[in-house]
């Protein structure tokens, strides 16, 4: 009876201990699931199928040939928000195009060469560094016409003065004696030439009197070989350079050009005023043949740019023209002045020039022009004398009280109110109606 209720006890009094020592996570009722993990619909599911929801496949931009494109459903439109345009199924599948590059500007095609061959007019350029730029312009100049070449004779350090780099007027009849006799030969020479000269034993220092006459015969020698060859000679003046020194004594070189070419037959032309300003002075820029303006000149204040090397070009080109227009130059009196330019021949009356004659079509052109009448003389303007009548300070007067000569006798003041006024400052009495007349009433 004893054991009978003790066994019992035993087991009511050890069950809480163990439950104070063994309280696992078994026994522990679990909690409920909170409200947004419920399936019912609610905020909470909502926001947990956001949350989780299974990532969708995205779609494939490139299939290849044999295989099928699978077509998604659109996705349901979402309550209260905007309806969205479709796009276009022809660009559904393609990628979003950039912006297109502005296309690359297009170079400028070079113009076709003209082809050359057996030429029927050879204009040889002789002379230094500047005569290879000359040459330059001048092929610029005629690159379009396939009946001109033009030859370089140049060479960079020669001149007139030294004979043991270049002998010129020797140089020269070689070369047409060769067979190579040009239908016109340009000469351009001078920036090497400022230097003493050596003649013998004895040597002339730069524009001397003896480095002058030295100078005139070897410009002479070098003219002859033209004249006898039968070949039509321009000669171009040196332009102005940077140094004042240097231009100073190629502007005395020209002067020696200009006065042995034109004594021997020859053209001389000047491009001196198209390189320099309006006070005369050296440039390196100014306006181009379109007249814009360009560089002309290079750094080192002698040379010449591509645009100054067709610009020198286009003063022997003016000379050249006409020469070939006119047939030949016109021979020059030896004893007559110096001249720039031989005078073209006439054109026979009658005569109409050819097309592609320029030289002579200008002439008929200007031979049709009815001439201007005079102008009329300049009126001649009266002359003003430099200073008026000179009158001496010490001189008695000649008119008691200030009176002028040639003033009107005074008129009588019978009132006196000139004497009154004048004289002795007293106010003029006032008269009726005068703004002095302070009277009241008035009248």
């Amino acid at each position: 009876m004893v054991l009978s209720v003790a066994a019992p006890l035993s087991l009511v009094e050890t069950r809480p201990a163990q439950a104070q020592w063994d309280d696992g996570y078994e026994d522990v009722p679990r909690r409920r699931a909170r409200e947004y993990y419920r399936d019912d619909g609610g905020y909470g599911a909502r926001q947990a199928n956001r949350r989780y929801a299974p990532p969708q496949e995205q779609q494939r931009q490139f299939y290849w040939p044999w295989e099928d494109r699978t077509q998604q459903a659109p996705p349901a439109p979402t309550p209260g928000a905007r309806p969205t345009r479709p796009r276009s199924p022809a660009y559904a599948d393609e990628p979003r195009s950039r912006r297109p590059r502005p296309a690359a500007p297009v170079a400028a095609q070079p113009k076709p060469a003209v082809p050359k061959a057996e030429p029927s007019i050879r204009i040889a350029v002789f002379g230094d560094s500047l005569a290879s730029y000359l040459k330059s312009g001048l092929t610029d100049v005629f690159e379009d016409n396939a009946d001109v070449a033009v030859i370089d004779r140049s060479r960079g350090d020669s001149g007139l003065v030294r004979r043991d780099v270049v002998d010129w007027p020797k140089a020269a009849e070689e070369f047409i004696k060769a067979g190579s006799k040009p239908a016109y030969a340009v000469v351009m020479l001078g920036a090497n030439d400022r230097q003493a000269i050596r003649e013998g034993d004895q040597s002339a220092e730069p524009l001397t009197e003896r480095w002058r006459e030295i100078y005139r015969g070897r410009v002479d020698a070098l003219v002859k070989v033209f004249s006898e060859q039968k070949v039509p000679l321009i000669w171009v003046g040196a332009p102005p350079m940077r140094s004042e020194s240097l231009t100073k004594d190629i502007a005395a070189i020209n002067e020696i050009y200009r006065e042995r070419v034109s004594r021997g037959g020859g053209t001389y032309v000047d491009v001196w005023p198209g390189f320099v300003d309006e006070r005369n002075r050296f440039v390196v820029s100014g306006p181009d043949l379109e007249g814009q303006p360009a560089k002309l000149r290079t750094s080192d204040g002698v040379h010449f740019t591509k645009a100054g090397a067709r610009k020198v070009a286009h003063f022997a080109d003016v000379e050249l023209k006409r020469l070939m227009g006119a047939g030949a130059p016109a021979p020059a009196d030896a004893q007559a002045a110096p001249a720039v330019a031989a005078t073209p021949a006439p054109t026979l009356e009658g005569t109409i020039p050819k097309l592609d004659d320029t030289a002579a079509l200008d002439r008929h052109i200007t031979a049709m022009l009815p001439s201007l009448p005079e102008p009329p003389g300049i009126p001649a303007l009266p002359v003003k004398p430099a200073a008026g009548p000179v009158v001496p300070l010490s001189r008695p007067e000649v008119s008691p009280g200030g009176v002028l000569l040639s003033g009107r006798p005074g008129e009588p003041d019978p009132s006196g109110a000139v004497e009154r006024t004048l004289q002795r400052g007293a106010p003029p009495p006032p008269q009726p109606g005068r703004a002095d007349d302070f009277r009241w009433p008035p009248g």
